[in-house]
């Protein structure tokens, strides 16, 4: 068995000419381990996340995901990704997304577990239909039954609550409890500071850089990011 961290930064940078979006990061996020990515918009959460999904290039550095060069398809098949603006197909319905994407990455397809989820985000009356048209805070849910039916040992988290109801919100806190329960990696990227009491460990990013890693209280981050 691998006793590699779930995913591993030496120096990783990001830069866009003269725009530094990620100063040099040194990070480690062991296997299991449930992490929440603090800071306002702008300081270098997304920019990070989409480079360990393989959706972003670094500038410069090293960054691996279970071992493996983020990228190559091992890492891929690991890491399942939470966007903060859904991506969904103009055709396909709720159902269809979801069999697709399960069956893509070596899952059952629509299976009872993926019905359990649309129930418990409120679309279990929308499963034939299609998502794309949906309002905001139901993409929102449709690209979490996405990221969460498909086989994963590392979910990284984009701003997951924005455009999401207050039942919504409480679903989606049970599921990142239960994936983390589960034995897999959470890394979720919010400017809410609140959600810090739930981890065990809160990294916080001001302009491309890294000012606290820790264990911290809700007011301790809020000073840190400049709440």
């Amino acid at each position: 068995m691998s006793t590699a961290p779930a995913l591993e930064a030496a120096g990783l940078t990001k830069t866009y000419d003269e725009l530094v979006a990620l100063h040099p990061l040194d990070l480690t996020v062991s296997v299991g381990e449930s992490i929440a990515l603090i800071g306002h918009n702008g300081s270098g959460k997304s920019t990070f996340l989409r480079m360990a999904a393989g959706l972003l290039d670094p500038t410069g550095g090293d960054l691996e995901i279970a071992g493996f060069e983020v990228g190559d398809v091992e890492a891929r098949a690991t890491t399942s990704f939470l966007p903060d603006d859904p991506v969904l197909y103009d055709d396909l319905s709720l159902r269809e997304h979801a069999d697709y994407i399960s069956r893509l990455h070596g899952g059952e397809g629509f299976d009872d577990y993926a019905e359990s989820l649309c129930d418990r985000l409120g679309l279990g009356d929308r499963i034939d239909d299609l998502p794309a048209r949906f309002s905001r805070g139901l993409r929102q849910k449709t690209s979490i039954v996405l990221a969460l039916v498909r086989p994963f040992s590392l979910l990284l988290v984009d701003e997951p609550f924005v455009g999401l109801d207050q039942p919504g919100k409480i679903v989606l806190l049970e599921l990142l409890d239960e994936v983390h329960s589960d034995g897999a990696a959470t890394l979720v990227a919010t400017h809410d500071p609140a959600y810090v009491d739930r981890v065990g460990r809160s990294i916080a990013l001001r302009d491309g850089t890294v000012v606290f890693d820790g264990k911290a209280s809700v007011d301790q981050v809020l000073g840190l990011v400049g709440g």
